[in-house]
């Protein structure tokens, strides 16, 4: 047989087989006397009606039961009448409700083996065989109380409960690791004390109650709220009664006061509410099970589901073994045979009923939904819903930031402060008329939108808030709002760790940071070798060094190369001497005339002192184009002495002094910082006598004027300044990253809904209008030349061009290479004319040079001349000779030359 369960309506397709269950199964009912004829015992009996006319379940089986009343808190008598049901042979037991009754009943079902199926709140969490409860754990409760506790962000809150058996079942509250910043005060009350607890809860300014008292004194409760006028929208009421429902909150739906409770009945299906209104319409037991709202309690939900469970389980029983009833007795405790099996299969069910989807886990209701309902406007409605997977899912946030709440009017602290806060000069204006700026039209926009009035207040000691280690007191603004004198505070407020961890911030409206507000530093003095600027000194010093280098490797190769000797006389193609017109003081000179961009009258023949010239003229024009474009910046732009340009110099030096605003935040980020240049910064200004310190920004902006005095401020304050003083400027870049914040007490309700009405500001543009307005549009905003101050012409230095300086070193490098060639290939030569070896034609031209001490002239080689002898060549008597050896030689007669070791020289 395939079985579709739903508690009496859900179609049932069935398998012809042989039943296994008997015609008549006997299930017994034990209630207190209190419940008689109560709405459990009408639900237990129409669902054994339902179940046995529909014939969905058990089509055939008949269910029977019998019903005892036992007085409350009599365990005897509650014992006495289970064994009697047992020997009227009952296969499973319902009941009773009273926590103290249960266990008793359940030890009678445990010894027997019988299904005791229960519809209690049970504070035993261990588990017991053969028992089976509809009913949610108090230890699962607890969880989803303290996710909306989370949810609505409460941190100070009463439990108000009637009896010992309370305090038990919410004992989870307070021991939970994530409520340990949560105070919790504990009120026990019965409905003569209800008013004094209520009276001592608002004397202590605790707003936050969680409720849990018997349904019927909860009227009693109700009235105490109403006569201590506790009934507005400060207050949010938790109860724990799954009947919120059938309260009678009439009084309370007009006032915007905070009332939350779970649901446990599935009231969303149309399946549940049809069987509701199938259930109201059956004659003399249905219009006493529901109440006169025609809403069921969570109670006779409960039973009327515990029966169907029973019923469930005996049908999945039904198609897989056979049962047998036995009449049992306590006196022989023989249990049932087959009472384990019906107990496993119940344990296995899953269907679902009044309340929701029904499962279980060891006998312990498992994977069920709770309802969220929130009193709204004019009446309760579903704003969410629970689950042990999942937690808390709210589905409707407004209705914890309700705007019909038009009628209230909060205390507002601020503090004086521009652009923010500002008083206006006018005599004739009282309270929120004195008041302009932009905190001023931002609490505006944002009371709009909410849906409240205030009235603004100026602190009395005129500061924000700062703790004082010495004292352990906070002052200013904080103080303010930790003794609930005040229901906001909207200023330049920042939010840090430590005043967020006493009081509650909204979303921030403004970013920001510390920046280092400084006079304009004056202007540099014309200097009489300013044309020296453009280049740093490094260059100029590398510059003078790559001269002097270069002029002596030019001197140097032109020695060696043999194509820098020419002949002095063209007129005489056979001329004795040949001449080197790189001297020493040619060769400055022409690296000189190069580098100033004129000619020297030097031009290179070999190639190395060819390349040695084209990588100088390389070299001079990158310089000489740097140099220019540089000087032209420099003759434009004017330059500022700055004597500091980040917050390290301003560490590093003692003759420009620095502070901050008193008791303000900045001051907190320098005196709590573990960053060693602010560690360091805040000695100074700790110890600096007189202090550093300023009471407000007006003196801070003082100081700086005057001079030698820097400002440390928050940025937004310091880009109202710099706008309007063209004295003023900003040094470096910001310190941290904060942001301003409207701070609200701890656990106000305030908080989410302004945040809420922040972000939607932000997005429509509206607070980015309110900055422009108060910071740009104003009339009074500084005109100065921007692109002036901006820019700066700097020095070129190495970074800049150093990349011409390895070029030339490249040349160089190649130039002396290509002479070291040249020399080489004239020496083998001349070794192969004059047939000597290489290495010896090699040192003799080595030696020549090193011994010519500067010389531009030396012997021409004579080789080949078939007019004279090997080794001698002769020049006409009276040929005028060149000056030889530092002498003239005049006119002379006919010589004979001789061979020298390394070439021709006369012999006179």
């Amino acid at each position: 047989m395939m079985l579709f369960f739903w508690t009496g309506f859900v179609l049932v397709v069935a398998v012809p087989c042989v039943p296994s269950l008997p015609p008549i199964i006997k299930i017994g009912a034990i209630f207190s006397e209190a419940e008689k004829g109560g709405s459990s015992e009408l639900a237990f009996r129409y669902a054994v009606h339902r179940i046995n006319r529909d014939k969905y379940l058990l089509p055939h089986t008949q269910l029977v039961y019998d019903i005892q009343y036992v007085p409350l808190d009599d365990s005897f008598h509650a014992s006495k009448k289970a064994c009697q049901q047992v020997q009227f042979g009952v296969q499973a037991m319902f009941g009773p409700s009273d926590p103290m009754l249960g266990p008793h009943i359940h030890s009678v079902c445990d010894a027997l083996d019988i299904p005791h199926i229960e519809a209690r709140l049970d504070l035993d969490q261990d588990y017991k065989e053969f028992s089976i409860n509809l009913y949610p754990s108090p230890r699962v409760l607890n969880t989803a109380y303290q996710d909306i506790i989370r949810f609505l962000n409460w941190t100070k809150l009463a439990i108000v409960y009637e009896n010992d058996y309370g305090l038990i079942k919410l004992r989870d509250l307070d021991r939970s690791p994530s409520n340990k910043n949560l105070e919790i005060h504990l009120m026990q009350a019965e409905p003569d004390s209800y008013r004094d607890i209520l009276k001592t809860i608002k004397t202590k300014e605790i707003q936050n109650l969680i409720v849990d008292t018997k349904p019927e004194n909860i009227n009693e409760f109700l009235k105490g709220i109403l006569q201590l006028q506790m009934n507005d929208y400060k207050f949010h009421y938790l109860f724990t009664s799954f009947d919120i429902e059938t309260f009678d909150l009439e009084d309370f739906k007009y006032n915007s006061v905070n009332m939350t409770a779970f649901r446990i009945v599935n009231l969303e299906d149309r399946k549940v509410v049809d069987l509701l209104e199938q259930m109201e319409r059956f004659q003399t037991l249905g219009h006493n099970i529901l109440n006169r709202s025609g809403i069921i309690q969570a109670e006779p939900a409960l039973m009327y589901d515990s029966v169907h469970v029973l019923a469930a389980g005996l049908a999945l029983l039904d198609k897989s073994s056979v049962i047998k009833t036995s009449n049992l007795s306590c006196d022989l405790e023989v249990p049932w045979r087959d009472g384990l099996s019906l107990y496993n299969y119940i344990n296995t069910i899953n269907i679902n009923g009044l309340t929701g989807r029904i499962e279980f886990k060891e006998g312990k209701r498992d994977n069920f939904k709770l309802d969220l309902l929130k009193l709204k406007r004019e009446e309760l409605r579903k704003v969410g819903h629970w689950t042990p997977a999942e937690g808390i899912n709210i589905t409707d946030r407004s209705a914890f930031y309700e705007t019909s709440t038009n009628n209230v009017t909060l205390i507002v602290m601020t503090r004086e402060e521009k652009p923010y806060v500002m008083v206006k000069n006018d005599a004739n204006l009282t309270g929120n008329a004195m008041f302009e700026g932009f905190c001023i039209d931002l609490l505006k926009s944002i009371a709009a939108q909410v849906g409240f009035h205030f009235v603004l207040r100026l602190v009395p000691d005129h500061t924000y808030g700062v703790y004082d280690h010495e004292t352990k007191e906070w002052n200013g603004i904080v103080k303010e709002l930790m003794d609930k004198k005040a229901d906001l505070a909207v200023a330049s407020m920042t939010i840090n760790y430590a005043r967020e961890s006493v009081i509650d911030f909204t979303k921030p409206f403004m970013n920001l940071g510390i920046g280092i507000l400084f006079k304009v530093p004056t202007s540099q003095p014309t200097r009489l070798f300013s044309f020296m600027n453009p280049l740093a000194v490094e260059i100029w010093l590398y510059v003078l060094a790559a001269y002097l280098l270069v002029s002596f490797t030019l001197f140097v190769m032109a020695r060696f190369s043999p194509y820098e000797w020419s002949n002095p006389h063209p007129c005489l193609a056979e001329s004795p001497i040949v001449e080197n017109q790189f001297s020493v003081s040619n060769s400055f000179w022409f690296i000189t005339g190069t580098f100033l961009r004129q000619g020297s009258g030097l031009n290179p023949k070999a190639t190395s002192t060819r390349i040695v010239g084209a990588i100088w003229w390389f070299f001079t024009l990158i310089i000489i184009a740097s140099y220019t474009a540089n000087l032209a910046a420099f003759l434009t732009v004017e330059r500022m002495i700055t004597p500091i340009e980040n917050a390290q110099d301003l560490s590093e030096q003692t003759e420009i002094m620095y502070g901050t605003l008193s008791g303000g935040s900045t001051m907190t980020f320098f005196r709590d910082s573990k960053i060693e240049i602010y560690q360091k910064m805040w000695r100074y200004m700790e110890s600096k006598r007189p202090s550093v310190f300023v009471s407000d920004y007006e003196e801070g902006v003082k100081r700086v004027l005057e001079g030698d005095y820097a400002f440390l401020m928050e940025s937004t304050m310091l880009d109202y300044e710099v706008q309007r003083n063209c004295n003023l400027t900003q040094i470096g870049g910001l310190l941290d990253s904060k942001g301003y914040g409207i701070a609200t007490p701890k656990g106000s309700p305030w908080r989410d809904r302004i945040s809420l009405a922040i972000l939607e500001l932000q997005e429509k543009g509206t607070i980015q209008m309110l900055y422009d307005k108060w910071w740009k549009n104003t009339g009074d905003v500084c005109n100065r030349d921007d692109k002036n101050k901006e820019s700066k012409a700097n020095a070129l230095g190495v970074e800049n061009i150093g990349g011409v300086f390895v070029v030339l070193l490249c040349g160089l490098a190649l130039a002396i290479l290509v002479a070291i060639l040249e020399f080489c290939w004239n020496s083998k030569k001349n070794a192969q004319t004059d047939r000597q070896s290489l290495c010896s034609e090699m040192a003799e031209e080595l030696r020549f040079a090193i011994r010519c001490h500067g010389s531009r002239q030396r012997p021409a080689l004579k080789r080949g001349c078939v007019r004279c002898s090997p080794g001698t060549t002769y020049v006409p008597a009276g040929l005028d000779m060149p000056h030889m050896n530092g002498q003239d030689s005049g006119i002379l007669p006919m010589m004979e030359i001789k061979k020298s070791p390394i070439g021709y020289e006369p012999d006179i």
